[in-house]
């Protein structure tokens, strides 16, 4: 067997990938911890600490196994920081005959390993990450010739093709593909929800490399009580906890949100999925495995919800982010141009809800999906901010957070900068829609109840008056903002000024609220 060198990325770590079956003479594997990864975009300080600490456990795991590697830390005296270069090293002082690499997600590590195999005069060869349920082209095949992407076919079909919570050959077990109307209670306090599965990991060494080395991050860490999963047993074990703790309700609060619950009822395996720890088929069928031996104390609808955010919306925006790119990256089809606010960096505003979902996120490097979309995300679309700099923001400061899964939901689902690809209508609310699915109204600074434009009614009444009278020519055609349309032609001029008037305020002087 020719002299191999195999590459393997910070986000590839799938201890049950192919690679590691067979003969492994002359095979040599190649991670390495690179400014390139860590300066592209600033990222919060335990994304970082999470990926490195994967890494060196996986590196670890490989070496166990007798595998040979070659892994530079961030301080590695070999370690360009680039990794063309290192690469391009590594084969000449290796004496390297074949070059390998598992397809990147991220399109920019796509490009930049493609122009690198051109260059090579070895030979040298692609594998999948043998990961995701799909190919990358499979979603663009799925909606050839259709007018909508609706993931909700996609999602459909899923199902059948892997025969999950399928009854005969076609027909969703319990009669129905969705049980999203049954996702969308508000938590008040009325159920246990269990503590976390958790770690008390000591990653001072890697928080002091970062320092040493002068990585820039932003966020917060308690670097001797980690509580991310970075090993497959640690993701496993959270797996476990949650198919046994927290899917009992995960599906009737998923869409919750509370000033006392970090977390709530959710997974925490994002991470863990993303870095390819764990496959999303095998999380899938813990779900539903603890689903059929449950009898009845788990209900239907806890684990479609659950199934439908994995086998539907993740493969989904995959799809969409392989078939629209690197053109999806510029587009910005309302036209916004404003900076994103001080706040989202500090989580200092004295809005209760911002402030809530800011601060967990900058304290955990997390929030769930509805916090993203309806609060941090709302806020940016209602304020008009440039989605440049809402993918930035989310880019970095999540642990999940990697281009593929991040621009699509960002840029698409959150920020409606594609004009409707992902999403039918943008997702944007007043307070109303806050303070029904979550308690961070009560004690805030601003009032919920006031609809006019008032000092202390909250700003995201006028806000979302603003907007759509900004930007109702973008919506003029568009069914599903008919309603909200209608009222607001109803809406008298006076009371459309003040709203416009107090908007404009919030936008150039977010400081203030």
């Amino acid at each position: 067997m020719a002299k191999t060198l195999r590459l393997i990325l910070g986000d590839q770590l799938n201890h049950k990938h192919s690679w590691f079956n067979g003969d492994q003479d002359n095979i040599t594997y190649h991670m390495a911890e690179m400014r390139q990864e860590t300066d592209y975009v600033k990222h919060h300080i335990q994304k970082v600490v999470a990926f490195f600490s994967a890494m060196r456990s996986f590196n670890e795991w490989m070496i166990d196994r007798g595998f040979n590697t070659l892994y530079y830390e961030l301080d590695h005296k070999d370690n360009s920081q680039d990794l063309v270069k290192n690469l391009k090293k590594l084969i000449r002082d290796h004496d390297i005959e074949k070059f390998e690499y598992l397809a990147p997600d991220e399109w920019r590590l796509d490009q930049q390993l493609r122009d690198f195999c051109k260059s090579l005069d070895i030979e040298w060869e692609g594998f999948d990450t043998e990961h995701f349920l799909t190919k990358r082209k499979d979603v663009e095949t799925f909606f050839e010739g259709k007018k909508r992407l609706t993931m909700e076919y996609f999602y459909r079909d899923m199902r059948k093709k892997y025969d999950i919570m399928i009854e005969g050959d076609k027909e969703p077990e319990g009669g129905k593909w969705n049980y999203d109307q049954s996702n969308r209670k508000k938590w008040d306090g009325d159920t246990e929800i269990p503590h976390e599965r958790g770690f008390r990991k000591d990653v001072a060494g890697i928080v002091q490399l970062l320092e040493k080395e002068g990585v820039k991050t932003f966020g917060r860490i308690d670097e001797t009580n980690f509580n991310w999963p970075t090993t497959r047993q640690d993701a496993l074990d959270v797996l476990n906890y949650f198919c046994e703790h927290l899917l009992v309700r995960f599906g009737d609060f998923q869409d919750a949100m509370h000033t006392d619950q970090e977390y709530l009822y959710h997974s925490r395996l994002s991470f863990a999925m993303n870095s390819k720890l764990l496959s999303p088929l095998e999380v899938i069928e813990a779900a539903v495995s603890r689903f059929r031996e449950s009898d009845t104390d788990i209900h239907i609808s806890q684990v479609e919800g659950f199934v439908r955010q994995i086998l539907g919306w993740r493969e989904f925006m995959r799809g969409i982010y392989w078939k629209e790119m690197p053109d999806y990256q510029t587009l910005n089809k309302l036209e916004n141009k404003n900076p994103l606010p001080d706040f989202y960096w500090t989580g200092e505003t004295k809005m209760n809800c911002l402030s809530n979902a800011i601060n967990n996120s900058l304290d955990n490097a997390y929030a769930h999906h509805i916090q993203r979309l309806m609060i941090t995300g709302n806020y940016a679309l209602l304020t008009m901010t440039d989605p440049s700099y809402v993918d930035e923001w989310y880019l970095g400061i999540y642990i999940d957070a990697i281009e593929w899964v991040e621009i699509t939901n960002t840029r698409g689902m959150s920020q409606w900068a594609d004009g409707g690809l992902v999403a039918t209508k943008p997702y944007v609310s007043s307070g109303s829609y806050i303070n029904k699915m979550s308690n961070y109204c009560k004690g805030c600074a601003y009032k919920v109840s006031k609809k006019k434009a008032e000092d202390d009614a909250c700003p995201f009444n006028s806000l979302y008056w603003n907007f759509l009278e900004e930007k109702k020519e973008h919506f003029a055609n568009n069914q599903r903002m008919n309603m909200m349309m209608s009222l607001l032609k109803k809406m008298d001029d006076d009371t459309i000024k003040a709203h416009q008037e107090r908007a404009q305020d919030v936008i150039e002087n977010p400081s203030k609220y």
